[in-house]
C-alpha cells in the first residue's frame, strides 16, 4: 500500500480520465502543443521567490494532511474577507471558456488545503491564458466532498494492481494529450476511426557519424566540431534520440542536458555493433517492469509466437514482391501457419532457424540482376561480414535495435527481459524480439534500396584478413537511407491510420505493455502487405 501523498494535479487527471492518472502515476510524461503552452503561461507564476507585490504570492506549496494531498497554488492575494485563489488554464483558440469538473475538483482541494492550513479561503477564480479573461467560480461544501471522495478514488486506482481500460469511444480522447501514449482504441487490436496523435512529429533520431568529431552543448543546441570547424548545429528541442557511431565524443553538459530532456544515447561501434545505451533515471511504469521480468521468468508463448509469425509473413512478402514465382515462398507460408500451432518455445525457435534459412537462401534474388556480379551474395554470416551485403545487413540491424531499444526504454520496458531470445548471454533480448518483425521491411529493404538505385558503391569497402566493412562515406549513405525509411508513413497494417515506421515501432512497444499490464488480451505483430 502506497500512502504518499497524492498530487491535487493528479486527481484532476483522475477527473478527466482514470486512466490517464494511472499513466501519469506511472511516470508517463508527454509533450504537447497545450502542455507547452500552459508551461509558457506559467513562466510568471513559477517563480520561487514569493511574493511578487504587497499581498500577492506565487507558486506557493500547499498540503491537507488528513487527505494526504499536496499540491501547488498558481497565485493567491490576500484580501480583506481571505485568500483568492488564481490558477491559470491554457485552452485552444477555438475552445470555450468552460470550467470542468476536473477544475472545479481542483481549486476544491486548493481550497480544502489552505483551509485545514488555517487560512480563510474567500474566492477561487481561473484565468484563461488564451482568451485573457478571468473566470470566478464558486466552491461550496459538496464539491468540497466530492473533491475529498476522488482523493480516495484516485489513491485507491494507483495502488491497484492493473491498469484501468481505456475510456470507450469518448470525446474526451480526441483532445486528450496523453492519447498517442494510452493508445484507447487500439487496444481493441482493430482498425480506428482516428489517425493518431503524434507528440513531436518534427522530432528526429540523430546520429553523430563523423570521426574525431566532438559534440556539446551552447544556448539550447547541439553543436559539432573537428578540428575548430563547425559541422553542425541542432536544436536540442528537436532531439528525439542520439546515436553515437565510432570515435565521436560527447561533452558531459552535453550528456546531462539530454538526460533532463529524457532524451536517449546510444553508442555503437564504427562497424555498427551497439556497445551500450544512456537514458534518465526516472523512466515509467517501474511495476509493469518488474511485471515483465516475472513474465519473461515464466515465459510468454503468445508473444514469442506473434514475433515469429509477423517476421515469416514479412519475409515472405519481401520475396514476394521481387519475383511471385520464387520457389520458397510456398514453404514459407506453411511455417508461417505451423508456428500458429507451435505449444513448445523450442518449437517456435526451430521453425524460425528453418524460415531464416529459406528466406537468406533467395536474399540474392532481392538486388537487380545487373548489379549481381558487383555484389555477390552467398549466405547470411554474421560478424564479422566475409562480404559487402552482409556488412550493410549487419549495420541495418544494428540501427533497428537501436531503435527498438529507444521504443521500449520510452515506455518502461526492460530491453534485456525478453520472451523468444534468451537473456542469458546478457543482450537485449526483448529488443531483439520486437525487431524481428520489421527485419526485412525496413532493414533489409533499407539493404536492398540502397544497392539497386546505387546509393551505395561496391567500392566503398575495406577488405582485411576474411573480413568487410564500409568506409565513412558509405556508412553515412547507409544511415542516411535507413533515416528515410524510418520516417516514412505507411497505413498502418492493422489499426488503418497513418504513421512512420519509427511511431509503429513505438506502437508495437506499447502493445507490448499493453498486453503485460493487462490492457490487451494479446498480442499482434506487424504484417506488412
Amino acid at each position: 500500500m502506497d500512502d504518499d501523498p497524492i498530487p491535487i494535479s493528479l486527481v484532476a487527471n483522475y477527473m478527466f480520465c482514470p486512466r490517464r492518472a494511472w499513466l501519469e502515476a506511472a511516470g508517463e510524461r508527454v509533450d504537447s502543443a497545450q502542455i507547452a503552452q500552459g508551461d509558457y503561461d506559467h513562466r510568471i507564476v513559477d517563480r520561487t521567490g514569493g511574493a511578487a507585490d504587497a499581498g500577492e504570492y506565487q507558486a506557493i506549496n500547499i498540503r491537507h494532511e488528513q487527505w494526504g494531498v499536496i499540491g501547488r497554488l498558481d497565485a493567491a492575494r490576500m484580501a480583506d474577507d481571505g485568500v483568492v485563489i488564481r490558477e491559470y488554464k491554457a485552452t485552444p483558440v477555438k475552445r470555450a471558456m468552460i470550467v470542468t469538473d476536473a477544475m472545479r475538483t481542483q481549486l476544491a482541494l486548493q481550497t480544502a488545503c489552505l483551509e485545514s492550513m488555517g487560512y480563510r479561503v474567500a474566492r477561487t477564480e481561473i484565468f484563461f491564458t488564451t482568451h485573457h479573461r478571468n473566470v470566478v467560480v464558486d466552491i461550496g461544501a459538496e464539491d468540497i466532498e466530492r473533491a475529498r471522495i476522488a482523493v480516495e478514488e484516485t489513491r485507491a486506482l494507483i495502488n491497484a494492481d492493473t491498469a484501468p481500460d481505456p475510456l470507450d469511444d469518448s470525446p474526451r480522447c480526441l483532445r486528450c494529450s496523453h492519447v498517442g501514449i494510452c493508445l484507447p482504441e487500439e487496444r481493441k487490436l482493430t482498425a480506428v476511426s482516428r489517425r493518431i496523435m503524434v507528440t513531436s512529429p518534427d522530432n528526429q533520431v540523430t546520429h553523430l557519424a563523423t570521426p574525431g568529431a566532438r559534440a556539446y552543448s551552447k544556448a539550447g543546441r547541439m553543436v559539432v566540431s573537428k578540428n575548430g570547424e563547425e559541422l553542425a548545429s541542432v536544436p536540442l528541442d528537436t532531439i528525439q534520440g542520439l546515436q553515437v557511431h565510432g570515435n565521436t565524443d560527447l561533452s558531459s553538459g552535453l550528456m546531462r542536458e539530454l538526460m533532463w530532456r529524457n532524451v536517449p544515447i546510444l553508442w555503437c561501434s564504427g562497424t555498427g555493433q551497439l556497445y551500450g545505451w544512456a537514458t534518465s533515471s526516472y523512466g515509467p511504469n517501474g511495476e509493469q517492469r518488474v511485471d515483465q521480468h516475472v513474465a519473461s521468468h515464466e515465459g510468454r508463448l503468445g508473444l514469442a509466437r506473434e514475433f515469429i509469425i509477423a517476421k515469416v509473413h514479412n519475409q515472405s512478402v519481401l520475396l514476394r514482391r521481387s519475383d511471385r514465382t520464387n520457389p520458397v515462398l510456398d514453404r514459407l507460408r506453411g511455417i508461417e501457419r505451423t508456428v500458429r500451432n507451435a505449444n513448445r518455445w523450442q518449437d517456435v525457435l526451430g521453425l524460425e532457424g528453418e524460415a531464416a534459412s529459406l528466406y537468406f537462401s533467395q536474399f540474392g534474388q532481392l538486388i537487380k540482376p545487373e548489379r549481381r556480379d558487383d555484389w555477390v551474395w552467398k549466405a547470411r554470416m554474421r560478424r564479422p561480414a566475409p562480404d559487402r551485403l552482409n556488412a550493410l545487413l549487419d549495420y541495418a540491424y544494428s540501427l533497428l535495435l537501436a531503435d527498438c531499444i529507444r521504443a521500449l526504454v520510452s515506455c518502461g520496458l526492460d530491453p534485456h527481459a525478453g520472451f523468444l531470445h534468451s537473456s542469458k548471454r546478457n543482450k537485449p533480448a526483448l529488443a531483439l524480439d520486437l525487431m524481428e518483425e520489421f527485419r526485412a521491411p525496413v532493414a533489409d529493404s533499407v539493404v536492398q534500396t540502397v544497392v539497386n538505385n546505387g546509393e551505395v558503391s561496391s567500392q566503398g569497402f575495406v577488405f582485411a584478413l576474411g573480413s568487410v566493412r564500409m568506409d565513412d562515406a558509405t556508412r553515412k549513405a547507409l544511415i542516411g537511407a535507413y533515416e528515410r525509411r524510418m520516417q516514412t508513413e505507411l497505413t498502418h497494417p492493422l489499426f488503418g491510420y497513418k504513421a512512420s515506421w519509427r511511431r509503429i515501432v513505438e506502437i508495437q512497444a506499447r502493445l507490448i505493455l499493453g498486453y503485460l499490464d493487462g490492457t490487451q488480451s494479446a498480442y499482434r505483430g506487424i504484417r506488412i502487405r
